[in-house]
């Protein structure tokens, strides 16, 4: 069965290399076609290039949310905009901790490290930690989700793509918003925004952000929710505008997150769901990230200067607790189990980069970053005390250059080429603590690498454009933060994503309907395996085989009558490709479906606006609606396939009425009020397994004004 899996894969990288082959060897006769056709009509026009901030010209799949999609759709934090696009699944227990993400079928099989992760972020073209995507969505402009290897147009370097979150930045003119809202379980949110000129030259904005809830799952022993999660968010910056082509963009933000904590809860879960913990516990769980950014931008002509510099540092406090329902179910006997771990990391990041002004006949960029590193995981206490403590250091250095140009062949073709080469080094120091000794221990490894792109874009005609793509892709080996002895911390090797695409994008009736797709297949070698037994709590890093292939589809359609349309649909299948023996809780066998994947996952947006007849003194009303359905099929829990998570349909509502800038609006989430788990794992040893939920059908009600 192996051997025949194997020829099947073969056959279909075959076709995507042989559709690539065809579209490159028709460029030179369409391209001739499309010059004589310009010649004898000169009304014919070109397609402009699709432009994404920093980006040039894009010849892969992207996705972008504006800020009207962020807000209506209420996506409050990077993790919930993620799980709005399809091909992208998510790991995560809920609280502010480790979460692995998946983009097309590719992803690390639970990271191994504090910078482990498939995906990459950057804020404003800082790079982020993926640590960080339970950050929230304050006051943010736009957000694009680039499918596919990344890294040589920027800093930001992915094995399976990039998520940039791009602000609303300072203006000319004052500008700004104020929001409250209030709900059931306790929900509650303020936040505004303020922004406009200082100065002739300066200009400066401000937004802050307060947030809470009570917690969706009850502690047994109180009645109560286990804790009371809060989230504070504040943002401020100046933008300088000197009249030689010169601008300078300063900011600092700040995100303090409180007792929202991982769930680890015995499956199937109780409703409402419960846990039996010591009161109080999770009222230590707390999250820290400071952000500093300077962006310096200069114009020489048809060219451009950017210096990027930013600096980050986060702090996180997790318990991690079986309670005592789950650790009698797992070890027959009554108690309860938890560990305290805290993160740290300062992160130095330098991007210095020479490109092409928009609108260039060649879109082209040369670049080189530096990172540096500095980062711990340690375990100093746990339900015993401190006598098994674990303490562990990390540092890294990243160095790269890179470069990108697209040239336009003729009027139609665009051939796009991109490469990166990066140095990596890292340390790790571990000191473990058991039986009344403890043990030390030093490790260092380097990695070189190179990476790449090359595309071939096609305007057939000026509102349809196809495109074909072959990319490289790494993300560095490196050290186990969850390591309790020598043995443990054993380098894990780093990971290479070889990725083939073939799209389209097209937009009909005048704009009012657009539609794109895409075909991709994914090889990684040596991706990332995290071995777990959940007997000894003993953690192992390990490397495997996978592969990906499937498709997307996505469209829009905006009617004269107020009715806008959106969806998505996505099939991916993706598999382990080599067996990893010898895991306490399971042999892991090629052929397993790599976890939390689903084949199937869909989403469809329906917004309605009309105006309405004046009524309680209301001169202008406008009737705003919005649906969401999300649906996300079954996908295996973990990487031994124990047990699929269950499919689920998630159904989110929101009514507002406006009068001129100000509206009202009723919101309902999760309508179908599914019982939706965020992971799953199977304990062989006791034949249990446990995972985490997400919250259930909830109402809010708010209020929005701009000025």
């Amino acid at each position: 069965m192996r051997f025949d899996a194997s020829i099947i894969c073969a056959r279909r990288s075959v076709r995507f290399f042989t559709l690539t082959c065809l579209l490159s060897t028709v460029a030179p006769v369409s391209l001739l076609a499309q010059d004589a056709q310009t010649a004898a009509d000169p009304d014919v026009t070109v397609l402009d290039p699709i432009t994404i901030e920093g980006l040039g010209e894009v010849s892969g799949s992207a996705s972008i949310l504006e800020q009207e999609d962020i807000e209506e759709g209420r996506l409050a934090n990077f993790e919930d905009v993620l799980r709005s696009v399809p091909g992208i699944d998510i790991n995560s227990s809920g609280g502010t901790n480790l979460s692995t993400i998946y983009i097309r079928g590719v992803g690390s099989l639970y990271p191994m490290s504090l910078d482990d992760s498939a995906a990459t972020f950057t804020l404003d073209g800082s790079p982020l930690s993926a640590r960080d995507i339970s950050l929230g969505t304050l006051d943010v402009e736009r957000i694009e989700v680039l499918k596919g290897p990344q890294g040589t147009k920027s800093s930001a370097a992915a094995l399976a793509g990039t998520m940039n979150v791009i602000t609303a930045k300072p203006t000319r003119h004052l500008e700004g918003y104020v929001r409250g809202e209030f709900g059931q379980e306790g929900q509650y949110l303020s936040e505004m925004a303020i922004g406009g000129p200082l100065t002739p030259s300066l200009s400066g904005r401000m937004a802050v952000r307060y947030s809470g809830s009570e917690h969706w799952v009850e502690n047994l022993q109180t009645g109560d929710a286990v804790s009371a999660p809060k989230d504070l968010a504040l943002r401020g910056s100046l933008l300088w505008e000197g009249e030689n082509g010169t601008s300078a963009l300063l900011t600092y933000e700040k995100q303090k997150v409180e007792a929202l904590p991982n769930l680890l809860m015995l499956r199937p879960y109780t409703d409402p769901p419960v846990l039996d913990l010591t009161p109080g516990l999770y009222d230590q769980v707390e999250k820290n990230v400071d952000r500093g950014s300077l962006q310096i931008t200069h114009d020489f002509g048809e060219t451009r200067i950017t210096s990027l510099t930013s600096y980050l540092s986060g702090d996180n406090t997790e318990v991690a607790a079986y309670d005592k329902i789950l650790y009698e179910a797992m070890n027959g006997v009554p108690g309860e189990f938890w560990n305290i771990d805290q993160a740290r990391e300062k992160v130095f990041n330098q991007d210095l980069r020479w490109s092409s002004n928009p609108g260039s006949s060649v879109d082209w960029v040369i670049g080189a970053a530096v990172e540096h590193f500095k980062g711990a995981y340690d375990t100093p206490r746990n339900t015993y005390g401190s006598s098994s403590a674990s303490y562990r250091d990390f540092k890294s250095e990243h160095y790269a250059v890179y470069g990108d140009v697209g040239v336009p062949i003729g009027q139609s073709f665009v051939l796009t080429a991109g490469l990166r080469h990066t140095w990596t080094r890292q340390w790790y120091d571990g000191t473990y603590h058991g039986g009344g000794t403890s043990v030390s221990e030093s490790r260092s490894r380097s990695e070189d690498f190179w990476t790449g792109q090359l595309g071939l874009s096609w305007h057939v005609t000026p509102s349809t454009t196809l495109h074909a793509k072959i990319a490289r892709g790494h993300s560095p080996g490196g050290y186990n933060i969850y390591a309790t002895q020598p043995a443990d911390s054993e380098p894990y090797r780093g990971a290479t994503n070889d990725m083939l695409e073939i799209g389209f994008d097209s937009s009909l009736a005048g704009g009012a309907f657009e539609v794109s797709g895409a075909l991709f297949a994914n090889r990684v070698k040596d991706n990332h395996l995290l071995s777990y037994d959940s007997s000894t709590y003993v953690v192992s890093a390990l490397n495997a085989d996978t592969r990906s292939w499937g498709a997307e589809l996505q469209g829009t359609w905006h009617a004269d009558n107020g009715l806008s349309l959106s969806a998505g649909l996505s099939y991916v299948d993706a598999t382990i490709r080599s067996d990893v023996l010898g895991i306490g809780d399971g042999d892991v066998l090629a052929g397993n479906r790599v976890p939390d994947v689903a084949r199937w996952s869909a989403n469809l947006s329906a917004s309605y606006s009309r105006n309405l007849p004046a009524f309680l003194g209301l001169t202008d009303p406008v009737l705003n609606t919005r649906l969401d359905y999300r649906f996300v099929g079954a996908r295996p829990a973990d990487p031994q396939n124990h047990f699929d998570l269950d499919p689920y349909h998630k159904v989110d509502l929101r009514v507002g009425l406006t009068q001129g800038r100000t509206e009202l609006y009723l919101a309902a989430e999760n309508l179908l009020d599914e019982q939706i788990e965020l992971y799953g794992y199977h304990a062989l040893a006791s034949n249990v397994s446990y995972g985490g939920i997400a919250r259930g059908r909830t109402f809010s009600l708010g209020l929005t004004h701009r000025f």
